[in-house]
Protein backbone atom coordinates (compact mmCIF):
# COMPACT_ATOMS: atom_id res chain seq x y z
CA UNK A 1 0.00 0.00 0.00
CA UNK A 2 2.83 2.39 0.82
CA UNK A 3 4.16 1.72 -2.67
CA UNK A 4 0.86 2.84 -4.22
CA UNK A 5 0.80 5.98 -2.09
CA UNK A 6 4.25 6.90 -3.28
CA UNK A 7 3.21 6.38 -6.89
CA UNK A 8 0.13 8.52 -6.42
CA UNK A 9 1.93 11.50 -4.95
CA UNK A 10 4.72 11.23 -7.52
CA UNK A 11 2.18 11.37 -10.34
CA UNK A 12 0.31 14.29 -8.70
CA UNK A 13 3.55 16.24 -8.29
CA UNK A 14 4.51 15.59 -11.92
CA UNK A 15 1.11 16.67 -13.26
CA UNK A 16 0.95 19.82 -11.20
CA UNK A 17 4.38 21.18 -11.94
CA UNK A 18 4.82 19.92 -15.48
CA UNK A 19 1.38 20.59 -16.91
CA UNK A 20 -0.26 23.16 -14.68
CA UNK A 21 1.43 26.13 -16.32
CA UNK A 22 0.21 25.67 -19.90
CA UNK A 23 -3.46 26.72 -20.21
CA UNK A 24 -6.13 25.78 -22.74
CA UNK A 25 -9.83 25.48 -21.85
CA UNK A 26 -10.76 23.33 -24.83
CA UNK A 27 -9.19 19.97 -23.98
CA UNK A 28 -11.53 16.99 -24.48
CA UNK A 29 -9.40 14.31 -22.83
CA UNK A 30 -9.11 14.08 -19.05
CA UNK A 31 -6.83 11.77 -17.07
CA UNK A 32 -7.25 11.45 -13.31
CA UNK A 33 -5.15 10.04 -10.49
CA UNK A 34 -6.16 9.86 -6.85
CA UNK A 35 -6.82 7.87 -3.74
CA UNK A 36 -9.98 5.95 -2.93
CA UNK A 37 -11.87 5.04 0.22
CA UNK A 38 -13.98 1.83 0.29
CA UNK A 39 -16.71 0.98 2.78
CA UNK A 40 -18.37 -2.47 2.41
CA UNK A 41 -22.01 -2.51 3.42
CA UNK A 42 -23.76 -5.84 3.37
CA UNK A 43 -26.02 -7.35 6.00
CA UNK A 44 -24.38 -6.93 9.39
CA UNK A 45 -21.02 -6.19 7.80
CA UNK A 46 -19.61 -2.65 7.91
CA UNK A 47 -15.90 -2.47 7.18
CA UNK A 48 -15.60 1.27 7.81
CA UNK A 49 -13.55 3.46 5.47
CA UNK A 50 -10.49 1.84 3.97
CA UNK A 51 -7.77 3.91 2.32
CA UNK A 52 -6.32 2.76 -1.00
CA UNK A 53 -4.42 3.84 -4.07
CA UNK A 54 -4.23 4.43 -6.89
CA UNK A 55 -7.53 5.41 -8.43
CA UNK A 56 -6.99 6.05 -12.15
CA UNK A 57 -9.39 7.34 -14.79
CA UNK A 58 -9.47 8.38 -18.43
CA UNK A 59 -12.43 10.08 -20.15
CA UNK A 60 -13.33 12.04 -23.24
CA UNK A 61 -15.80 14.86 -23.61
CA UNK A 62 -18.60 14.02 -26.06
CA UNK A 63 -20.54 17.27 -26.09
CA UNK A 64 -23.66 18.74 -24.50
CA UNK A 65 -22.12 18.23 -21.05
CA UNK A 66 -21.57 14.44 -21.43
CA UNK A 67 -18.30 12.55 -21.10
CA UNK A 68 -17.47 8.86 -21.52
CA UNK A 69 -14.60 7.17 -19.69
CA UNK A 70 -13.06 4.27 -17.77
CA UNK A 71 -11.90 3.98 -14.18
CA UNK A 72 -9.58 1.62 -12.31
CA UNK A 73 -8.97 1.49 -8.55
CA UNK A 74 -7.13 -0.59 -5.93
CA UNK A 75 -7.65 -0.90 -2.19
CA UNK A 76 -7.02 -3.12 0.86
CA UNK A 77 -10.09 -3.67 3.00
CA UNK A 78 -9.57 -4.28 6.72
CA UNK A 79 -11.89 -4.56 9.68
CA UNK A 80 -13.30 -7.77 8.27
CA UNK A 81 -12.73 -11.35 9.43
CA UNK A 82 -10.03 -11.50 6.84
CA UNK A 83 -8.27 -8.68 5.00
CA UNK A 84 -9.42 -8.41 1.42
CA UNK A 85 -7.68 -7.13 -1.63
CA UNK A 86 -9.94 -4.94 -3.74
CA UNK A 87 -9.87 -3.90 -7.39
CA UNK A 88 -12.43 -2.47 -9.80
CA UNK A 89 -12.71 -1.64 -13.49
CA UNK A 90 -15.65 0.44 -14.72
CA UNK A 91 -17.04 2.24 -17.73
CA UNK A 92 -18.58 5.57 -16.72
CA UNK A 93 -20.85 8.20 -18.28
CA UNK A 94 -20.59 11.64 -16.68
CA UNK A 95 -22.86 14.68 -17.04
CA UNK A 96 -21.67 18.15 -16.00
CA UNK A 97 -24.33 20.15 -14.15
CA UNK A 98 -22.52 23.45 -14.72
CA UNK A 99 -19.38 24.83 -16.29
CA UNK A 100 -17.19 27.03 -14.13
CA UNK A 101 -14.37 27.11 -11.63
CA UNK A 102 -16.46 24.81 -9.44
CA UNK A 103 -18.42 22.31 -11.53
CA UNK A 104 -20.55 19.56 -9.99
CA UNK A 105 -21.46 16.48 -12.01
CA UNK A 106 -23.45 13.28 -11.95
CA UNK A 107 -22.16 9.91 -13.13
CA UNK A 108 -23.28 6.35 -13.63
CA UNK A 109 -21.55 3.25 -14.85
CA UNK A 110 -21.11 -0.47 -15.15
CA UNK A 111 -18.10 -2.56 -14.35
CA UNK A 112 -16.47 -5.27 -12.28
CA UNK A 113 -15.46 -5.43 -8.65
CA UNK A 114 -13.13 -8.09 -7.20
CA UNK A 115 -12.75 -9.08 -3.59
CA UNK A 116 -10.09 -11.65 -2.68
CA UNK A 117 -8.28 -12.65 0.52
CA UNK A 118 -5.05 -10.87 1.14
CA UNK A 119 -3.50 -14.21 2.22
CA UNK A 120 -2.97 -17.15 -0.08
CA UNK A 121 -5.13 -19.36 2.09
CA UNK A 122 -8.71 -18.50 1.35
CA UNK A 123 -10.24 -20.88 3.86
CA UNK A 124 -11.94 -19.54 6.91
CA UNK A 125 -15.18 -18.25 8.27
CA UNK A 126 -15.04 -15.22 5.98
CA UNK A 127 -15.65 -16.55 2.46
CA UNK A 128 -13.66 -15.34 -0.55
CA UNK A 129 -15.53 -13.29 -3.16
CA UNK A 130 -14.48 -13.37 -6.74
CA UNK A 131 -15.09 -10.89 -9.55
CA UNK A 132 -18.69 -9.69 -9.79
CA UNK A 133 -20.57 -7.34 -12.09
CA UNK A 134 -21.32 -3.99 -10.49
CA UNK A 135 -23.63 -1.11 -11.27
CA UNK A 136 -22.77 2.30 -9.86
CA UNK A 137 -24.02 5.86 -9.59
CA UNK A 138 -22.80 8.93 -7.82
CA UNK A 139 -22.00 12.61 -7.67
CA UNK A 140 -18.78 14.59 -7.83
CA UNK A 141 -17.33 18.06 -8.14
CA UNK A 142 -14.29 19.54 -9.83
CA UNK A 143 -12.38 22.49 -8.36
CA UNK A 144 -10.37 24.09 -11.19
CA UNK A 145 -6.81 25.13 -10.37
CA UNK A 146 -6.26 26.33 -13.95
CA UNK A 147 -7.65 25.42 -17.35
CA UNK A 148 -5.90 22.06 -17.33
CA UNK A 149 -5.60 20.95 -13.72
CA UNK A 150 -8.41 20.39 -11.20
CA UNK A 151 -9.02 18.81 -7.82
CA UNK A 152 -11.68 16.12 -8.04
CA UNK A 153 -13.87 14.75 -5.28
CA UNK A 154 -16.54 12.06 -5.90
CA UNK A 155 -18.66 9.54 -4.09
CA UNK A 156 -20.61 6.60 -5.52
CA UNK A 157 -22.68 3.67 -4.47
CA UNK A 158 -21.67 0.37 -6.08
CA UNK A 159 -24.30 -2.35 -6.20
CA UNK A 160 -23.45 -6.02 -6.66
CA UNK A 161 -25.53 -7.34 -9.56
CA UNK A 162 -24.73 -11.09 -9.40
CA UNK A 163 -24.74 -11.60 -5.62
CA UNK A 164 -21.13 -12.78 -5.59
CA UNK A 165 -19.72 -9.57 -4.23
CA UNK A 166 -20.58 -6.83 -1.83
CA UNK A 167 -22.53 -3.61 -2.05
CA UNK A 168 -20.14 -0.83 -1.10
CA UNK A 169 -19.43 2.90 -1.13
CA UNK A 170 -16.44 4.31 -2.97
CA UNK A 171 -15.04 7.83 -2.42
CA UNK A 172 -12.25 9.23 -4.58
CA UNK A 173 -10.10 12.33 -4.05
CA UNK A 174 -7.54 13.22 -6.70
CA UNK A 175 -6.24 15.43 -9.44
CA UNK A 176 -7.43 15.54 -13.03
CA UNK A 177 -5.55 16.82 -16.05
CA UNK A 178 -7.16 17.90 -19.33
CA UNK A 179 -5.31 17.45 -22.59
CA UNK A 180 -5.72 17.00 -26.32
CA UNK A 181 -7.21 19.36 -28.86
CA UNK A 182 -10.87 19.04 -29.75
CA UNK A 183 -12.46 19.59 -33.14
CA UNK A 184 -16.06 20.59 -32.44
CA UNK A 185 -16.94 21.29 -36.09
CA UNK A 186 -15.14 18.23 -37.49
CA UNK A 187 -13.22 20.12 -40.18
CA UNK A 188 -9.84 18.61 -39.37
CA UNK A 189 -8.58 21.76 -37.64
CA UNK A 190 -8.28 21.50 -33.87
CA UNK A 191 -10.38 23.90 -31.84
CA UNK A 192 -7.15 25.23 -30.39
CA UNK A 193 -6.09 26.46 -33.83
CA UNK A 194 -9.54 26.88 -35.40
CA UNK A 195 -10.52 30.55 -35.88
CA UNK A 196 -14.09 29.41 -36.59
CA UNK A 197 -14.48 26.45 -34.19
CA UNK A 198 -18.25 26.18 -34.57
CA UNK A 199 -18.36 26.19 -38.40
CA UNK A 200 -16.65 23.61 -40.67
CA UNK A 201 -13.98 25.31 -42.74
CA UNK A 202 -10.73 24.90 -44.63
CA UNK A 203 -7.24 24.22 -43.31
CA UNK A 204 -5.72 27.00 -45.43
CA UNK A 205 -8.04 29.47 -43.70
CA UNK A 206 -7.40 28.15 -40.17
CA UNK A 207 -10.69 26.31 -40.03
CA UNK A 208 -12.89 29.08 -41.47
CA UNK A 209 -15.07 28.59 -44.57
CA UNK A 210 -14.99 30.60 -47.82
CA UNK A 211 -18.64 30.47 -48.88
CA UNK A 212 -18.28 32.54 -52.05
CA UNK A 213 -14.95 31.04 -53.13
CA UNK A 214 -13.19 34.38 -53.57
CA UNK A 215 -10.13 33.37 -51.56
CA UNK A 216 -11.14 35.42 -48.55
CA UNK A 217 -12.40 33.45 -45.51
CA UNK A 218 -15.87 34.32 -44.26
CA UNK A 219 -14.57 35.68 -40.94
CA UNK A 220 -12.64 38.36 -42.85
CA UNK A 221 -15.11 38.76 -45.74
CA UNK A 222 -17.55 41.70 -45.54
CA UNK A 223 -19.60 40.04 -48.27
CA UNK A 224 -19.30 36.29 -47.56
CA UNK A 225 -22.10 35.37 -49.99
CA UNK A 226 -20.76 37.40 -52.96
CA UNK A 227 -17.36 36.95 -54.58
CA UNK A 228 -15.25 40.08 -54.36
CA UNK A 229 -11.69 41.36 -54.16
CA UNK A 230 -9.18 41.47 -51.36
CA UNK A 231 -8.83 45.26 -51.75
CA UNK A 232 -12.54 45.63 -50.93
CA UNK A 233 -12.50 43.02 -48.12
CA UNK A 234 -14.21 40.40 -50.23
CA UNK A 235 -16.98 42.60 -51.67
CA UNK A 236 -17.77 43.12 -55.39
CA UNK A 237 -17.62 46.45 -57.25
CA UNK A 238 -20.09 46.28 -60.13
CA UNK A 239 -19.39 49.72 -61.62
CA UNK A 240 -15.61 49.55 -61.10
CA UNK A 241 -15.32 52.87 -59.27
CA UNK A 242 -13.37 51.49 -56.32
CA UNK A 243 -16.34 51.63 -53.98
CA UNK A 244 -17.76 48.27 -52.86
CA UNK A 245 -21.37 47.71 -53.92
CA UNK A 246 -22.34 47.30 -50.27
CA UNK A 247 -21.19 50.90 -49.65
CA UNK A 248 -22.07 52.33 -53.10
CA UNK A 249 -25.20 54.49 -53.18
CA UNK A 250 -25.00 54.43 -56.98
CA UNK A 251 -23.78 50.84 -57.62
CA UNK A 252 -24.61 50.91 -61.35
CA UNK A 253 -22.89 54.23 -62.18
CA UNK A 254 -19.19 54.87 -61.68
CA UNK A 255 -18.67 57.66 -59.18
CA UNK A 256 -16.28 58.91 -56.56
CA UNK A 257 -15.37 57.56 -53.14
CA UNK A 258 -16.00 60.93 -51.49
CA UNK A 259 -19.52 60.87 -52.98
CA UNK A 260 -20.19 57.31 -51.72
CA UNK A 261 -19.80 55.93 -55.24
CA UNK A 262 -22.01 58.51 -57.01
CA UNK A 263 -20.85 60.97 -59.71
CA UNK A 264 -20.82 64.78 -59.48
CA UNK A 265 -21.26 65.86 -63.10
CA UNK A 266 -21.16 69.63 -62.50
CA UNK A 267 -18.41 69.42 -59.88
CA UNK A 268 -20.25 71.53 -57.31
CA UNK A 269 -19.71 69.12 -54.42
CA UNK A 270 -23.26 67.72 -54.55
CA UNK A 271 -23.60 64.17 -55.92
CA UNK A 272 -25.91 63.76 -58.89
CA UNK A 273 -28.36 61.62 -56.93
CA UNK A 274 -28.94 64.54 -54.53
CA UNK A 275 -28.33 67.43 -56.97
CA UNK A 276 -31.49 69.22 -58.09
CA UNK A 277 -29.46 70.80 -60.93
CA UNK A 278 -26.92 68.05 -61.81
CA UNK A 279 -25.78 69.75 -65.03
CA UNK A 280 -25.29 73.22 -63.52
CA UNK A 281 -22.84 73.99 -60.73
CA UNK A 282 -24.62 75.42 -57.72
CA UNK A 283 -24.54 75.73 -53.97
CA UNK A 284 -24.67 72.81 -51.55
CA UNK A 285 -27.09 74.78 -49.39
CA UNK A 286 -29.42 75.21 -52.38
CA UNK A 287 -29.57 71.54 -53.32
CA UNK A 288 -26.80 71.88 -55.92
CA UNK A 289 -28.59 74.68 -57.83
CA UNK A 290 -27.25 78.22 -58.27
CA UNK A 291 -28.94 81.01 -56.35
CA UNK A 292 -31.07 83.54 -58.27
CA UNK A 293 -29.25 86.75 -59.30
CA UNK A 294 -31.82 89.04 -60.95
CA UNK A 295 -29.41 91.92 -61.62
CA UNK A 296 -26.56 89.67 -62.76
CA UNK A 297 -23.96 91.34 -60.57
CA UNK A 298 -22.60 88.09 -59.12
CA UNK A 299 -24.31 88.59 -55.78
CA UNK A 300 -27.19 86.18 -55.11
CA UNK A 301 -30.53 87.82 -54.53
CA UNK A 302 -30.64 86.38 -51.02
CA UNK A 303 -27.48 88.31 -50.16
CA UNK A 304 -28.00 91.32 -52.49
CA UNK A 305 -29.00 94.49 -50.67
CA UNK A 306 -29.84 96.02 -54.06
CA UNK A 307 -31.30 92.98 -55.93
CA UNK A 308 -32.76 95.02 -58.76
CA UNK A 309 -29.65 97.11 -59.51
CA UNK A 310 -26.28 95.71 -60.54
CA UNK A 311 -23.64 96.46 -58.00
CA UNK A 312 -20.40 95.05 -56.70
CA UNK A 313 -19.60 92.10 -54.45
CA UNK A 314 -17.62 94.38 -52.16
CA UNK A 315 -20.69 96.58 -51.65
CA UNK A 316 -23.12 93.64 -51.06
CA UNK A 317 -24.64 93.88 -54.54
CA UNK A 318 -25.18 97.64 -54.49
CA UNK A 319 -23.34 100.11 -56.72
CA UNK A 320 -20.16 101.57 -55.29
CA UNK A 321 -20.51 104.96 -53.65
CA UNK A 322 -19.86 107.70 -56.26
CA UNK A 323 -17.16 109.35 -54.20
CA UNK A 324 -16.00 111.56 -57.10
CA UNK A 325 -19.54 112.87 -57.60
CA UNK A 326 -19.93 113.42 -53.87
CA UNK A 327 -16.71 115.41 -53.81
CA UNK A 328 -17.88 117.50 -56.79
CA UNK A 329 -21.23 118.29 -55.15
CA UNK A 330 -19.47 119.39 -51.98
CA UNK A 331 -16.96 121.62 -53.77
CA UNK A 332 -17.11 125.29 -54.77
CA UNK A 333 -17.25 124.17 -58.44
CA UNK A 334 -20.78 122.92 -57.92
CA UNK A 335 -22.63 125.94 -59.31
CA UNK A 336 -23.49 127.55 -62.61
CA UNK A 337 -24.07 131.35 -62.40
CA UNK A 338 -26.45 133.19 -64.72
CA UNK A 339 -26.91 136.81 -65.67
CA UNK A 340 -29.99 138.69 -64.49
CA UNK A 341 -33.23 137.40 -66.03
CA UNK A 342 -31.18 134.87 -68.10
CA UNK A 343 -30.95 131.07 -68.35
CA UNK A 344 -28.17 131.07 -70.95
CA UNK A 345 -24.88 129.25 -70.18
CA UNK A 346 -21.57 130.98 -70.70
CA UNK A 347 -18.16 129.48 -71.46
CA UNK A 348 -17.23 129.13 -67.79
CA UNK A 349 -20.41 127.24 -67.11
CA UNK A 350 -19.66 124.90 -70.03
CA UNK A 351 -16.30 123.89 -68.45
CA UNK A 352 -17.99 123.12 -65.17
CA UNK A 353 -20.61 120.92 -66.84
CA UNK A 354 -18.00 119.14 -68.98
CA UNK A 355 -16.19 118.22 -65.76
CA UNK A 356 -19.48 116.95 -64.32
CA UNK A 357 -20.02 114.77 -67.39
CA UNK A 358 -16.58 113.19 -66.93
CA UNK A 359 -17.46 112.36 -63.33
CA UNK A 360 -20.86 110.92 -64.26
CA UNK A 361 -19.18 108.63 -66.78
CA UNK A 362 -17.25 107.07 -63.88
CA UNK A 363 -20.47 106.24 -62.02
CA UNK A 364 -22.99 104.99 -64.60
CA UNK A 365 -25.51 104.05 -61.91
CA UNK A 366 -25.55 107.47 -60.25
CA UNK A 367 -28.32 109.94 -61.03
CA UNK A 368 -28.47 113.68 -60.25
CA UNK A 369 -30.95 116.45 -59.58
CA UNK A 370 -30.32 119.86 -61.20
CA UNK A 371 -31.61 122.59 -58.88
CA UNK A 372 -32.41 126.08 -60.30
CA UNK A 373 -32.52 129.29 -58.20
CA UNK A 374 -33.28 133.02 -58.67
CA UNK A 375 -32.59 136.27 -56.86
CA UNK A 376 -35.26 138.37 -55.21
CA UNK A 377 -35.53 140.74 -58.19
CA UNK A 378 -38.93 140.55 -59.81
CA UNK A 379 -42.04 138.71 -58.69
CA UNK A 380 -41.87 135.35 -56.98
CA UNK A 381 -43.90 133.76 -59.82
CA UNK A 382 -41.46 135.09 -62.38
CA UNK A 383 -38.48 133.94 -60.32
CA UNK A 384 -39.91 130.40 -59.95
CA UNK A 385 -40.28 130.05 -63.72
CA UNK A 386 -36.81 131.51 -64.25
CA UNK A 387 -35.25 129.01 -61.79
CA UNK A 388 -36.91 126.11 -63.61
CA UNK A 389 -35.59 127.40 -66.96
CA UNK A 390 -32.06 127.61 -65.54
CA UNK A 391 -32.23 123.98 -64.35
CA UNK A 392 -33.60 122.90 -67.72
CA UNK A 393 -30.79 124.74 -69.53
CA UNK A 394 -28.21 122.72 -67.63
CA UNK A 395 -30.05 119.45 -68.36
CA UNK A 396 -30.23 120.22 -72.08
CA UNK A 397 -26.50 120.80 -72.25
CA UNK A 398 -25.63 117.62 -70.34
CA UNK A 399 -27.87 115.62 -72.68
CA UNK A 400 -26.12 117.23 -75.65
CA UNK A 401 -22.74 115.93 -74.49
CA UNK A 402 -23.95 112.36 -73.91
CA UNK A 403 -25.49 112.11 -70.44
CA UNK A 404 -28.59 109.89 -70.50
CA UNK A 405 -31.70 111.99 -69.81
CA UNK A 406 -33.00 109.21 -67.53
CA UNK A 407 -30.22 110.08 -65.12
CA UNK A 408 -31.22 113.75 -64.90
CA UNK A 409 -33.98 115.42 -62.88
CA UNK A 410 -34.70 119.14 -62.63
CA UNK A 411 -36.44 121.30 -60.05
CA UNK A 412 -36.78 125.01 -59.42
CA UNK A 413 -36.79 126.79 -56.08
CA UNK A 414 -37.42 130.38 -57.30
CA UNK A 415 -36.27 132.94 -54.74
CA UNK A 416 -36.98 130.65 -51.75
CA UNK A 417 -33.29 129.80 -51.15
CA UNK A 418 -31.29 132.99 -51.61
CA UNK A 419 -27.50 132.96 -51.42
CA UNK A 420 -26.19 135.86 -49.39
CA UNK A 421 -27.72 139.31 -48.84
CA UNK A 422 -29.88 140.17 -51.84
CA UNK A 423 -29.76 143.81 -50.77
CA UNK A 424 -26.36 143.86 -52.42
CA UNK A 425 -25.39 143.28 -56.04
CA UNK A 426 -23.03 140.47 -55.05
CA UNK A 427 -25.71 138.67 -53.07
CA UNK A 428 -28.17 138.89 -55.95
CA UNK A 429 -25.50 137.61 -58.43
CA UNK A 430 -24.76 134.54 -56.23
CA UNK A 431 -28.49 133.76 -56.02
CA UNK A 432 -28.87 133.52 -59.82
CA UNK A 433 -27.54 129.94 -59.99
CA UNK A 434 -27.98 126.24 -60.67
CA UNK A 435 -26.52 123.44 -58.47
CA UNK A 436 -26.10 119.69 -58.72
CA UNK A 437 -27.33 117.22 -56.07
CA UNK A 438 -27.53 113.42 -55.83
CA UNK A 439 -30.77 111.68 -56.64
CA UNK A 440 -32.11 109.14 -54.20
CA UNK A 441 -32.72 106.72 -57.08
CA UNK A 442 -30.17 104.90 -59.23
CA UNK A 443 -30.19 104.11 -62.89
CA UNK A 444 -31.32 100.68 -64.03
CA UNK A 445 -29.71 101.03 -67.46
Amino acid sequence: MNHFIKIFFSLAFLLFFQFGISQNSDKPWVIGVGIDFINIQGGDLDSGLNFGAPALSLSRYLGAGFSLGAQYSLNNIKNTPEDLGYSSVDGIVKYNLSDGKISPYLFAGYGFSRFEPALADSEGSYPSKETSRTGLGGIGVNFDLNDKLAINVSTSYRSDIEGDGYNHLQHIVGLSYSFGAGDADGDGVSDEKDECPDVPGLKEFNGCPDSDGDGIPDNKDRCPEEAGTEALQGCPDGDGDGVADIDDICPDIAGMAEMNGCPDTDGDGVSDNEDKCPEIAGDVANGGCPWADADGDGVADKDDKCPDVAGTVANNGCPDEPTGLIDFIGSDNNRVLFNASSSKLDSGDIKTLDLLKTILDQYPNANIIIEGYASSDGSSKYNMKLSEQRAASVKVYLESIGVDSARLQTTGFGESKLSGDNGTAKGRANSRRAKINRSASVSIN
